[in-house]
């Protein structure tokens, strides 16, 4: 029993060791993050969403990337708690920032950086990502390489800030050096009996890498200012994508 223990121990500690030097470092003297995510943190390294890296996310038409606006928005509120500052910086940002404030997000804490070209946006996220004081930074950009892709992953690795690069309809889905890919799709939203309008945001959730990590697919709602995931009942009946979801609304640009 004591050897079988000491193992444990010893395994535990080599893989703290080994996920501390691929970037999944504990932040000493901070506290936890509780996103919410409930059982979506056995996908994770740690069984946490990691932060202080470079996640991917990646969109191929219009609702789909409304969706992850969302989805992303409501991360962000979590990361960004009641004083954090977040850079949102692309082309032409598509989110209604007023939008922001059902997913947790104060507007006036998101500074939206709009540049002329796409290399100038990956340069800005990466200076961006350097700059400790920040709680996140979101990225809209089509195409990326590895090469710059990895150059973001080493700022964050000093800075411990988190970075999302939003990418819609790429031309190629190549491999990046990102801690993480995710797709996330609109689903149908349920309303309640009787009651007019829209329902909650509702999304397919698709994890589709995570290093050191497991893949998984979830079917999940916004509610009441938290994540919650769908009854297996409602999500065999959402396989239509919701055009008026509530979460389109976010990516329209008043």
């Amino acid at each position: 029993m004591a050897l079988s223990l000491l193992k444990n121990g010893v395994f535990n500690r080599l893989q703290e060791d080994i996920l501390a030097l691929q970037g999944f470092r504990t932040p000493v003297g901070t506290r936890r993050i509780d996103f919410g995510l409930g059982m979506m943190d056995a996908s994770f390294p740690n069984h946490t969403f990691p932060t202080g890296v470079v996640h991917e996310f990646i969109s191929n038409d219009p609702e789909s990337a409304a969706a992850t606006t969302g989805f992303m928005a409501g991360l962000l509120g979590k990361l960004m708690g009641e004083y954090g500052i977040c850079l949102w910086i692309g082309i032409r940002p598509i989110v209604f920032a007023a939008a922001l404030k059902a997913f947790g997000v104060e507007p006036h804490r998101v500074i939206f950086i709009d540049l002329a070209k796409e290399k100038d946006v990956i340069w800005a996220v990466e200076e961006a990502l350097k700059c400790e004081s920040l709680a996140a930074v979101v990225g809209e950009v089509r195409e990326i390489t590895f090469t710059e892709s990895r150059r973001l992953q080493l700022a964050v690795e000093q800075s411990r800030v988190t970075g999302f690069l939003h990418r819609v309809k790429p031309r190629a889905v190549n491999t990046l050096a990102c801690v993480s890919r995710w797709q996330i799709t609109p689903v149908a939203s349920r309303l309640e009996e009787g009651m007019p309008g829209v329902g909650h945001p509702c999304w397919r959730v698709q994890l589709q890498k995570i290093r050191n990590g497991e893949p998984g697919e979830w079917e999940m709602q916004w509610l009441s200012g938290r994540f919650e995931y769908l009854p297996k009942e409602v999500s065999d009946n959402a396989n239509e994508v919701a055009e008026h979801s509530p979460s389109v609304y976010i990516a329209q640009r008043a």
